[in-house]
């Protein structure tokens, strides 16, 4: 007696719950998928902003021109352009309320970044939580769905009096589809959320790196000021 085993038959077979967890997997998969892509455009995005705006940063452009352009592009910047505006910002501020310490301007911009930086981090690493719990949790539905499957076949074989590989097989196999599904579901976020940390991980050292390098020229313009104004 030859049986029908492909994929769609031994899921239109399955129990109930079986096919509840195959469902459910293949739904996380979905989702898993859209915010690999998602956040394959928005890192993307991310380091092309960055790139064109440290490239402006480091061609002599004057800070304030450099500000007036972050302002006038604040919906459309990238993480590095808001980083310095908002190191600029702080720095202007105190500077009106005729604050004239070098350690009281340098720390009151520098502060500015930081938080800048905390938030902007923030944002880039959206739905990154979400890919690792996917990562980690998938194997395990689709195992409760398998050891599941496989139970409620071998209660169906009690009631049978003649037990052969080709009666068992079967919903064994039914069964199986679903660590297959986890498995699909798993790797995949596995894989995007490696890579993606180790994106986000550069991106932050750039970041950092981009804070200091600012913050020392930002150390000698006050320093020039202040050499000026004596």
């Amino acid at each position: 007696m030859n049986q029908d085993l492909s994929i769609l038959t031994m899921v239109l077979n399955a129990s109930l719950v079986v096919q509840l967890v195959m469902v459910l997997l293949m739904g996380i998969s979905i989702a898993s998928w859209a915010a690999i892509f998602r956040k394959l455009f928005s890192l993307g995005k991310v380091k092309g902003l960055n790139d064109s705006f440290e490239r402006e940063f480091w061609s002599g452009s004057s800070l304030n021109d450099l500000y007036a352009g972050a302002a006038k592009n604040a919906k459309t910047s990238g993480p590095m352009e808001r980083i310095f505006a908002s190191g600029m910002r702080e720095y202007q501020k105190l500077r009106e309320k005729r604050i004239a310490d070098p350690g009281t301007l340098m720390d009151g911009a520098r502060r500015a970044m930081r938080a800048s930086f905390q938030r902007e981090m923030d944002v880039i690493e959206t739905h990154l939580s979400f890919l690792a719990s996917v990562g980690s949790v998938s194997p395990y539905v689709g195992l409760f769905g398998t050891v599941w499957g496989i139970m409620h076949s071998f209660i169906g074989l009690a009631a049978l009096t003649q037990v052969t590989l080709a009666t068992v097989a079967p919903g064994i196999a039914e069964a199986l589809v679903a660590t297959a599904i986890g498995l699909f579901a798993a790797i995949p976020a596995v894989v995007a959320y490696n890579r993606f940390a180790r994106d986000i991980d550069r991106i932050s050292i750039r970041l950092e790196t981009f804070i200091e390098e600012f913050s020392n020229i930002l150390q000698r313009n006050v320093g020039a000021q202040s050499a000026s104004g004596h």
